[in-house]
């Protein structure tokens, strides 16, 4: 049975910390390198206004060997690997891009390591028909279907207390190119603050999204199942619902990594993935200031990563910092 001691909040620290972004760091994503994992990359959002606005794109060292600019206030960014669009098969990051109200698409290259702007500029807007902060990108989490249909789920900086989440396809479009297709709206949103942080399980096909003051809520990813709210959890916490990530082995067990913002010293809350998250199994003191985004891979990167890594946002370094799960697991006293 997973260790149920909630009184101790163990601690867990960093073993590297990226070079700084020049304004503002607010959420990291991971690509996995499909043949060589030591190679894998970290990217990260610079949210400033254009041009300032940027990705910045990390080595696992923390070495910055990116930096795609002239966004115009990138929020949040995430990964899908391997999916079809058109006849290719392409690894694609997808940022916000607030005051643009659209979505920024590139493919990652494997060779070279970079990221490659394929955004549609006249398919990609959101929250269309809407004005000011109804209408800005926050959250993002891609959701990788059956069929190789791929979904983005966004969250906005202002919303209604139901249809706060909108979800588009991702299309592929002239010149290989991507662009969006409008689905749906759902979600609910207490009113109490803001929805930023979105992820999915693709695996088992939830989304959840931190309803800030409130809680996680967990839906069905998919637009064809009953649009329902499934669980509200972490509703306990002092400071806001702030990262979502997703630990998952390749055998189907795995966790899922909630944020607790704190000054200083932000809560990392450990849930099971299957199964009921009332209750985490373990809460560690990550040493971390005021974390807004996080991400997590189960992947062997190789040392000192050999059993998945765990990014998460450092504000008052405008950097992330990169915890080896082997700690992690220690520290919570995880199987």
């Amino acid at each position: 049975m997973p260790n149920l001691l909630l009184a101790r909040t163990s601690e867990v620290r960093p073993v590297v910390r990226t070079e700084p972004l020049p304004d503002d760091a607010d959420d990291p994503a991971l690509w996995v390198h499909p043949h060589q994992p030591r190679r894998s990359l970290i990217l990260g959002t610079n949210k400033a206004r254009a041009p300032q606005g940027a990705i910045g794109v990390y080595d696992l060292n923390g070495r910055l060997i990116q930096c795609v600019r002239n966004i115009d206030q990138p929020n949040n960014i995430d990964v899908v690997q391997g999916v079809v669009m058109g006849r290719v098969r392409l690894d694609i990051a997808v940022a916000t891009e607030r005051y643009a109200s659209r979505l920024r698409i590139f493919r990652i290259d494997p060779e070279r390591r970079r990221l490659v702007d394929i955004t549609d500029p006249d398919r990609t807007r959101v929250f269309v028909g809407e004005t000011g902060e109804r209408a800005m990108p926050m959250g993002i989490a891609l959701y990788h279907a059956r069929r190789d249909e791929v979904y983005a789920i966004v969250s906005r900086k202002s919303g209604p207390t139901q249809g706060y989440l909108h979800q588009y396809r991702l299309v592929p479009t002239r010149g290989g190119r991507v662009g969006v297709q409008f689905v749906r709206a759902f979600g609910v949103f207490s009113g109490n603050s803001e929805i930023e942080a979105v992820c999915a399980d693709s695996a088992l096909g939830y989304v959840y999204y931190a309803d800030e003051n409130m809680g996680v809520r967990k839906y069905h990813a998919h637009p064809a199942m009953p649009e329902r709210e499934l669980a509200l959890f972490a509703t306990e916490f002092q400071g806001d619902q702030e990262g979502i990530a997703l630990y998952a082995p390749t055998h189907g067990e795995g966790y899922l990594l909630c944020t607790e913002q704190l000054k200083a010293s932000s809560k990392l809350h450990i849930y099971p993935r299957f199964g009921r998250q009332s209750q985490p199994i373990a809460t560690l003191d990550t040493g971390a200031d005021s974390t807004d985004g996080l991400d997590a891979s189960a992947h062997h990167f190789g040392a000192p990563f050999e059993s998945g890594l765990v990014v998460a946002m450092n504000s008052k370094d405008r950097n992330f910092w990169v915890y080896r799960w082997a700690d992690i697991r220690s520290a919570a006293q995880l199987p």
